[in-house]
C-alpha cells in the first residue's frame, strides 16, 4: 500500500486516539497491542502513556517490553557486540515472548503472562512472577523490530523515523545497529505492513500516515 498523505497530530491527540481505538475492541477477548520502533523514536515512551487511559476507561492494563526478553549474551554476541545482522536476527527471544506473553491471550488461552525473562544487564532470568490478565484486558509491548515476525496483535503500531532522523537521534553507542534498520525497512516494509503508522521526526509534533 502506497502512504497518501500525513496528518498531523499532537502526542497528546495521538495518544487520545490510539486509546480510543482500543478501548473499543470486543471485551469478550484480549486486546494485544505492539508498538514497534527504533528506541530513538519512543515506543516504549507512547506504550506507557497509553496506561493511564485505557485503565480509566476501565480496561485492565499490562506492560511489557520485549528488550526483556532478549536471548543471552552467549547466543545474542556470538558473532560479537557489534554485528547488525545479529542484532536484527538473533536478539529477540521470539519464542519466549509468544510463550509466555502472547499465546496465553490467544482466544481460549489463560490470560497468565510473564512480564520479563531475562536482564540483558546482568545477563541472567529476572525471576518476575506471572501475572493474570482478565479477560478484556490490554497487553501493551513495546519493542524494535517487531514486525514481519508473525507475532499475534490486534493492533500493531509503527513508529517511523527517516533515514536522516534515525542517524541523527541515534544513540552514539548504537549507531552499529543503523544498518539493521536499513534492513528493516527494505526486507518487512513497516510503513505498509503495520496497522497504525506515526512518522516521528519530530517527537513534539508527530503526523498520523494515511495508507491506500
Amino acid at each position: 500500500m502506497a502512504v497518501t498523505k500525513a496528518r498531523p497530530i499532537s502526542p497528546a491527540l495521538l495518544v487520545e486516539e490510539l486509546t480510543e481505538r482500543v478501548a473499543a475492541w470486543p471485551r469478550e477477548t484480549w486486546v494485544r497491542v505492539l508498538v514497534d520502533g527504533a528506541p530513538a523514536a519512543g515506543p516504549a515512551f507512547l506504550a506507557d502513556a497509553l496506561v493511564a487511559p485505557l485503565r480509566a476507561r476501565g480496561r485492565a492494563v499490562r506492560r511489557v517490553s520485549a528488550g526483556d526478553f532478549l536471548r543471552p549474551a552467549s547466543l545474542r554476541l556470538e558473532y560479537g557486540r557489534t554485528d547488525p545482522d545479529a542484532f536484527y536476527d538473533d536478539w529477540l527471544d521470539e519464542g519466549a515472548l509468544r510463550r509466555e506473553v502472547l499465546g496465553p491471550l490467544e482466544p481460549g488461552g489463560t490470560g497468565r503472562i510473564l512480564p520479563a525473562l531475562w536482564d540483558s544487564e546482568k545477563d541472567r532470568a529476572t525471576r518476575a512472577p506471572y501475572e493474570n490478565l482478565p479477560t478484556g484486558g490490554v497487553l501493551l509491548l513495546d519493542g524494535t523490530l517487531l514486525l514481519g515476525r508473525g507475532l499475534p496483535a490486534e493492533l500493531t503500531v509503527h513508529l517511523w523515523l527517516s533515514r536522516a532522523a534515525l542517524g541523527r537521534r541515534a544513540d552514539p553507542d548504537h549507531r552499529w545497529r543503523l544498518p539493521a534498520y536499513e534492513r528493516y525497512e527494505r526486507e518487512v516494509a513497516p510503513m505498509t505492513s503495520a496497522d497504525v503508522v506515526v512518522k516521528a521526526d519530530d517527537p513534539r509534533h508527530p503526523a498520523l500516515l494515511t495508507q491506500a
